[in-house]
C-alpha cells in the first residue's frame, strides 16, 4: 500500500479549546470576538463581553443539572448565540450536538432520542414548532432555551428565553462548580457529537474529542496564516464540521468571526463585511463562477474581449507564482492594467478584501479554481470528513492543480483496496456513538479509517480524489461512471442549477436536470418565446435544443460511455423538504430515483 505522511507530536494541552477561549477572555478582553450581520442591524461582542455571557449561560446550565459529558443540542441558524451556547457547554465538559436548522422532524427525533438529549437551544420559530410536534416522541425533553425573544411559546411550560435564562443564573452558587469543571478539563473528553446525515441509512453520531480539535488547531497554525487582522464571514451551517472547526480556528487565531443567519444574503453580507478569509463549499464558488460568466456572456463584444484578455493576464501571473518564477516587465505591466480595469472589480464581488478562501466538502472543478486564482483570489482547496474532525489535506501556498493538497503534518494517508483513501492520525474520530459494529467496519484491522473515497497520491505527496466509492455506478455494459465528476462539470453551465446523473445498471448515462430558471426565462424573453408556465417552457423544442447543444459542448472532453445521452428537465428543484438532499446539500440518490422513477424509465424506453 502507498502511504504518505508528515511526522510531528505537538504538545496539545496548550491547544485545548477551553484553555484557548479562557486565554482570549483574560489576555484580550477588549479585542473584538464576534459580530453578527443583518441588513438593518449589526451587533458585536468583545472577548470580555463574550466571557461574561459564556459564564452566565454555563451557570444557568449547571442550575439545570447538566452533567459532565451530557449531550445538549443546538437547533438553530448561525448566530453569536449559537457559539456562546456551544462554548458554555464546552466549559462545563458537556457535549454539544448540533442540529441543522433545516432538519426534518423524523431526523430530529432520531438524533434527540439516540443521544438522549434533555436540553435544546432553539434558534427560531420553525425549529421551536418542530420540537413541539416531537414532545410525545421525545419524552425525555425537559428544557428548551429560546435564542430569539420573538419566538411564540404557545403555552409551552418547558421553554425559557436565553435572556431570562442568563438573568436568572445563580452565579454565586454555580461559579465554583464552573471553575472546577474548567480545571478538570481533559483532552480525552468528547466535545461534540456530530450526526452525519448520510446519503443512505440512519444518521450516525461521530464522537470527536478535544485531542482531535487541539490537533487541528496546532496543524492549521503551521499550514495557514490567520491572525488579528483577519475577518471571517461565517455562513456555512455551524452544524457542519467544516464551518465549526474553522470558526474555532478563527477564535484561536485572534481573528473576528462574523455570523450570517440568512444565507440568501451572502453576496450582500460580503460587500458589507469585506471578509479577508472564509470557508465555503464548492457550490458557492460554482455559483459565483456561473454568475460572472452569465453577465459576461450578455456584455457587448468589447467588454467580453477585455474580460478574457484580463483573465489571461491573471492566469499567467498565477502560473508564474505557482512555478516560483518572476514575471517579466511587460507581463507585470499588462497584469497591473488588467487588474485595474477588470480583476479588482471582480474581487469586489467577494467584498474586495479577500486574502484566501478555504474550499472543501465536494469536488471542485479545476477550471473554477483557475478562474478564482486568475482573478487574484487564492483558493486553499482541501479534503476532510466529519470523522477526521475536518481537514485531512489541503493546499499550501499554491497547490497542484487537480489535487486536494498534501496531508497536514502528523496525518497519514494511504491508498488501500479499490484505491480507497485511508487515514490515520490524532484527528480521527473515536468512533460512532453507541454503534460498535459500524465503528469496527469503518476501520481496517490495522487501525486506519476507511474514508469511502477513492484516490491516488503522486510522488510529491499530493492527494487526488477520483470518486466516491459508494456513489460509483456501473452501466449494464460494465463501464464505471463517477457521477459527482459528471455532475460537477455539467453544473457549471449557467442554465443548470442542479443535476442528478443516472447510470447504474443502465445501458447509457442519462440525467435529471433542474434548470436555472432566472437564466432560462431571460433567454426565453430574448428570443420572444411564448409559454404559459414553466412546464410548457421546459417542453418547448427551442429549450430542449438549447440543452442538447450545451450538454454537447460541456461533454466534449468526456469519454463516449460517460456522456449523458438523454435528459429530463424538472420544474421543481431537489430539496431538503422532500428528502432529496442531505443538510449539506448532497444528493440522496435513492430518494431521487424513487420519486422520479417514471421520468427515469421514460429515458430508457426505445
Amino acid at each position: 500500500m502507498k502511504t504518505h505522511s508528515h511526522s510531528q507530536n505537538p504538545s496539545l494541552s496548550q491547544y485545548h479549546l477551553v484553555q484557548r477561549i479562557q486565554q482570549q477572555i483574560t489576555q484580550r478582553p477588549n479585542a473584538l470576538a464576534f459580530r453578527e450581520w443583518e441588513p438593518d442591524r449589526e451587533c458585536q461582542l468583545d472577548w470580555h463581553q463574550a466571557g461574561e455571557r459564556i459564564r452566565r449561560i454555563a451557570c444557568g446550565l449547571l442550575g439545570l443539572g447538566i452533567d459532565v459529558q451530557e449531550r445538549v443540542a443546538i437547533f438553530a441558524d448561525n448566530a453569536i448565540a449559537w457559539s456562546l451556547a456551544d462554548l458554555a457547554l464546552l466549559h462545563l465538559r458537556a457535549v454539544t450536538v448540533p442540529l441543522y436548522a433545516t432538519s426534518a422532524a423524523a431526523q430530529t427525533a432520531f438524533i434527540l432520542n439516540d443521544a438522549d438529549i434533555r436540553t435544546v437551544f432553539v434558534g427560531g420559530q420553525a425549529q421551536f414548532d418542530l420540537l413541539m410536534s416531537l414532545r410525545d416522541s421525545c419524552p425525555q425533553l425537559r428544557t428548551i432555551i429560546l435564542m430569539d425573544e420573538q419566538i411564540r411559546r404557545r403555552g409551552c411550560d418547558i421553554a425559557v428565553s436565553l435572556q431570562e435564562f442568563e438573568e436568572k443564573a445563580e452565579l454565586s452558587v454555580w461559579e465554583p462548580v464552573l471553575r472546577q469543571r474548567v480545571a478538570e478539563r481533559s483532552l480525552e473528553d468528547l466535545f461534540t457529537l456530530i450526526y452525519t446525515s448520510g446519503t443512505t441509512g440512519e444518521p450516525k453520531g461521530v464522537m470527536l474529542d478535544y485531542a482531535n480539535m487541539a490537533t487541528q488547531l496546532a496543524l492549521h497554525d503551521e499550514r495557514l496564516d490567520v491572525g488579528g487582522q483577519d475577518v471571517s464571514l461565517c455562513f456555512l451551517p455551524l452544524s457542519h464540521v467544516f464551518e465549526r472547526a474553522w470558526s474555532f480556528f478563527i477564535m484561536h487565531s485572534d481573528a473576528v468571526n462574523v455570523f450570517l443567519r440568512d444565507t440568501n444574503r451572502v453576496r450582500e453580507a460580503m460587500a458589507a463585511v469585506r471578509p479577508t478569509v472564509m470557508c465555503a463549499v464548492p457550490r458557492f464558488y460554482e455559483k459565483v463562477f456561473s454568475a460572472i460568466h452569465e453577465k459576461v456572456a450578455q456584455a457587448p463584444w468589447l467588454r467580453r474581449g477585455l474580460f478574457h484578455w484580463a483573465m489571461t493576464q491573471g492566469k499567467q501571473r498565477f502560473l508564474c507564482r505557482q512555478a516560483g518564477k518572476r514575471a517579466g516587465l511587460w507581463q507585470m505591466l499588462c497584469y497591473r492594467l488588467a487588474d485595474r480595469l477588470v480583476l479588482s472589480r471582480l474581487r469586489h464581488v467577494l467584498g474586495g478584501n479577500v486574502r484566501f478562501l478555504p474550499a472543501a466538502g465536494a469536488h471542485l472543478d479545476s477550471r473554477v479554481i483557475a478562474f478564482f486564482q486568475s482573478m487574484g483570489v487564492r483558493i486553499v482547496y482541501g479534503y476532510g470528513l466529519t470523522e477526521t474532525c475536518a481537514t485531512v489535506s489541503c493546499w499550501q501556498e499554491y497547490g497542484e492543480t487537480g489535487s486536494v493538497g498534501t496531508p497536514l503534518p502528523g496525518i497519514e494517508i494511504r491508498i488501500g483496496e479499490q484505491n480507497e483513501i485511508q487515514v490515520r492520525g490524532a484527528t480521527v474520530m473515536r468512533g460512532y456513538y453507541r454503534r460498535g459494529q459500524e465503528t469496527a467496519a469503518a476501520f481496517t484491522p490495522d487501525g486506519w479509517f476507511k474514508t469511502g473515497d477513492a484516490g491516488e497520491i503522486d510522488e510529491h505527496g499530493n492527494l487526488f480524489i477520483t470518486e466516491r466509492l459508494k456513489d460509483l455506478m456501473k452501466t449494464s455494459g460494465g463501464k464505471y461512471i463517477a457521477p459527482q465528476h459528471l455532475e460537477g462539470a455539467l453544473g457549471q453551465d449557467r442554465f443548470i442549477e442542479q443535476v442528478a446523473v443516472i447510470a447504474d445498471a443502465r445501458k447509457y448515462v442519462s440525467a435529471l436536470i433542474v434548470p436555472c430558471f432566472d437564466a432560462l426565462e431571460e433567454y426565453a424573453r430574448s428570443i420572444n418565446l411564448i409559454y404559459q408556465d414553466r412546464m410548457e417552457l421546459l417542453r418547448h423544442s427551442h429549450i430542449l435544443s438549447l440543452f442538447e447543444q450545451r450538454l454537447h459542448t460541456v461533454q466534449k472532453e468526456f469519454a463516449r460511455f460517460e456522456q449523458v445521452k438523454k435528459f429530463t428537465l424538472l420544474s421543481a428543484p431537489f430539496s431538503l423538504e422532500q428528502g432529496e438532499l442531505t443538510p449539506t446539500l448532497k444528493l440522496r440518490r435513492k430518494v431521487i430515483h424513487q420519486r422520479y422513477q417514471l421520468e427515469i424509465e421514460a429515458m430508457y424506453t426505445d
